[in-house]
């Protein structure tokens, strides 16, 4: 099978095995005990943040500082549906699930009609995406939560607990980071056509609306469990290694897979030169919501990871002053590079929240607020194509395309 692999394809997968194994069993025999544990997991999530920022602003160049907002919607969500599965009610699973489905049914119906229509303005095509995803939740709450929930509810009682857990995580997980990618859609339709300096703080301030409405979903919004300002506990702890290196390595091949592809070729070039891509037929506006919105989804996966990481989501966590974590990262390890991201994600969680907080003296970290300006200044000036630039491992490199042989030609031709 390795033989059919190219080489740096082969070295990835082994890598791969290699790190999963290794952790695992470190893991296993109490090597690393809880706290390194959690660092480790955060580093994975933190990481996934910033290579859905990376996306957004280094591939794409659209300044963002919405991430944190997205992060929150997908923890909140899928902390949710566990939580209301575990005291028995399938309602959560139904609505996320069904609703998400329709919405996206029903959005990709409204994006078809509208492109039989010239000239529509942004406003009409917001309203009517906004009435369609509502619209899909409204049918999910209505129709198909007590159609399906009680039936659903015994069917995955029936199987083994262990199955089941495993089901429902993962449903909740993939129903938070569609739920944070379909609202990032409806607020990049008409953020997206403001400038990017305009767009960052757009998606700051979206930061903020979304902290605030975390603060009160007990009052402003139906969900009592959350807690609103308290916190909300009793989270199950489902969150296992298993689960974060496979949500991981999804978000690499993904963002791999889509920045190698067409599609991805030409998110670069609306960050080269958004008027010469406009020129060559590029849809600049869908490239945007495209790179938005898968950059919100990987953001909403991570905050499911980790609210089942650490079993408790608090407001304070999600507030604007976090959101920039995630650009620092970024620019730190390179605009544009992959690799640069996941190298300074982990460095960043590694020493600053697991070194750092063991030999520092308590009370520390009022000063981060003044090193992390300082360090980012001086990297700026300095390096300021950041810690990796635009180097990749060559399993991310994209690679160029092969030139073509003719028939009369000799390899040795083809190759002069």
């Amino acid at each position: 099978m390795l033989r059919r692999l190219r080489g740096s394809n082969a070295y990835f997968l082994l890598g791969v095995v290699l790190v999963f194994v290794v952790v695992q069993v470190l893991l296993s025999v109490g090597v690393v005990n809880d706290y390194w544990r959690g660092i480790l997991f955060w580093g994975a999530a933190i990481t996934m943040v910033s290579l859905g920022l990376n996306l957004i602003y280094g591939f794409n160049g659209q300044f963002s500082l919405g991430q944190y907002g997205f992060y929150a919607i997908g923890a909140y969500t899928s902390a949710d549906v566990t939580y209301r599965w575990v005291h028995s009610d399938p309602g959560g699973l139904v609505v996320v699930i069904g609703g998400c489905a329709l919405a996206l049914l029903l959005l990709l119906g409204v994006s078809a009609l509208l492109r039989r229509f010239y000239g529509v303005s942004t406003l009409a095509k917001f309203m009517f995406s906004l009435l369609a995803t509502v619209l899909g939740f409204f049918l999910a709450v209505r129709v198909l939560n007590p159609v399906l929930g009680p039936p659903l509810y015994a069917f995955l009682q029936s199987l083994p607990a262990v199955v089941v857990q495993q089901v429902v995580f993962f449903l909740a997980l993939l129903g938070g980071a569609t739920l944070a990618g379909i609202i990032s859609y409806l607020f990049g339709i008409p953020v997206l056509e403001l400038g990017s300096d305009y767009f960052g703080i757009a998606t700051l301030g979206f930061t903020i609306i979304i902290k605030v409405l975390a603060d009160n979903t007990d009052t402003l919004l139906p969900f009592p469990e959350m807690k609103g300002a308290r916190g909300m506990v009793g989270i199950p702890a489902w969150t296992t290694w298993p689960w974060v290196f496979l949500a991981f390595i999804f978000v690499v091949l993904l963002m791999r897979n889509v920045l190698h592809s067409s599609t991805g070729r030409a998110i670069v070039s609306v960050r080269e030169d958004e008027r010469a891509a406009r020129l060559m037929g590029i849809n600049v506006t869908s490239c945007k919501v495209l790179a938005f919105v898968l950059g919100s989804f990987v953001a909403g996966l991570a905050g499911g990871i980790r609210a089942h990481d650490i079993a408790f989501l608090h407001p304070q966590s999600f507030n604007f002053i976090k959101s920039f974590d995630p650009l620092i990262i970024v620019v730190f390890g390179g605009l544009g590079s992959l690799t640069g991201t996941i190298f300074a994600g982990f460095a960043w969680i590694l020493l600053l929240e697991g070194v750092l907080r063991l030999y520092l003296p308590e009370g520390f970290e009022t000063w981060r607020f003044v090193v992390y300006p300082l360090i980012l200044l001086v990297m700026m000036l300095l390096r300021p194509q950041g810690l990796m630039g635009k180097y990749e491992i060559p399993f991310l490199r994209q690679r160029l395309p092969e030139p073509r042989k003719k028939a009369d030609q000799t390899p040795e031709e083809v190759v002069a």
